[in-house]
């Protein structure tokens, strides 16, 4: 009888990827010093989940004096703000920490990027995570949970799948709209005030009705950054509201498009960027 030490030297090899491993690692390493300090990481978590709220308090306010606002009443409301807020704090937890870039540039810490054997955007993505961003999105979710309750939506199969399909691609416009500024950085080292008009500017334009907007602002915030996808569509589109003339319920179906258009601009941005760079200087 063979012995089982020489049966397993004979087996051949399972194989397996290891080229997500460096940044498992490295995400893993980053969690762990955050939650090494507990006092501080309690802080964090509750100074984001008071952000979270104050947010909330402040879109409450609003339509607890207007009562409705764009077509859109309190309950609407609800589902409105838990989705924009959502998609946003799960894209901001993801590579929201992108707008730390003019800094690396600055220390020429993003030059020993270039030295290692990964993508430069991953690389810089997968670099850091804030834990404390849960907290956000805790408060969103709960938003989002009690608007899908407490509206009348007629729950069937393509229902399901416009809920599903809104998320992934809220979350995906989000991040490539960090991924943009990211790589307008490069040129404008100093001008995260600018990009983040668009950011977290698109982020408290998303938690709006668009119906209110003017044609320009319209024009802005449905086409060329279109944050009117993420969350006013696919609500109206729930709720089987007509919308605006410009932006009927029916386009919440195009929201993958909306997402590959701010990807393709965000790439763009970025390998235009990367080429740009020089180094750090030092």
């Amino acid at each position: 009888m063979a012995d089982p030490a020489d049966r397993r030297a004979t087996e051949p090899a399972v194989p397996h990827c290891n080229c997500c491993t460096p940044y498992i690692a490295v995400l893993r390493s980053r969690m762990r010093s955050q939650r090494a300090y507990p006092l501080s990481f309690g802080a964090d978590l509750l100074s984001s989940l008071l952000i979270g709220m104050v947010e909330f308090a402040e879109v409450w306010v609003i339509y607890h004096n207007v009562h409705v606002l764009g077509g859109l009443n309190m309950n609407a409301m609800l589902l409105l703000f838990g989705l924009s807020n959502l998609t946003f704090a799960l894209a901001q937890l993801a590579v929201g920490h992108t707008d730390t870039l003019p800094t690396y540039i600055r220390m020429g810490t993003l030059d020993a990027f270039h030295l290692r054997p990964q993508p430069l955007l991953l690389q810089l993505i997968t670099s850091d995570v804030s834990l404390r961003r849960l907290a956000r999105a805790t408060v969103a979710g709960a938003v989002f949970g009690t608007g899908l309750v407490v509206n009348d939506i007629a729950w069937t199969a393509r229902t399901f799948t416009l809920l599903g399909i809104s998320l992934l691609a809220g979350v995906a416009i989000f991040a490539g709209l960090f991924v943009c500024a990211a790589g307008l950085q490069f040129f404008l080292i100093d001008g995260s005030e600018l990009t983040n008009s668009f950011t977290y500017g698109g982020s408290f334009a998303s938690q709006q009705p668009a119906s209110v907007f003017s044609r320009p602002l319209t024009l802005v915030f449905g086409f060329a950054v279109p944050v009117a996808f993420v969350a006013y569509l696919p609500t109206i589109a729930l709720l089987g509201l007509p919308g605006p003339a410009w932006l009927p319920a029916a386009l919440a179906w195009a929201t993958p498009v909306a997402a590959l258009w701010i990807w393709v601009l965000a790439l763009m941005c970025w390998r235009t960027g990367v080429r740009h760079y020089q180094g750090g200087g030092g």
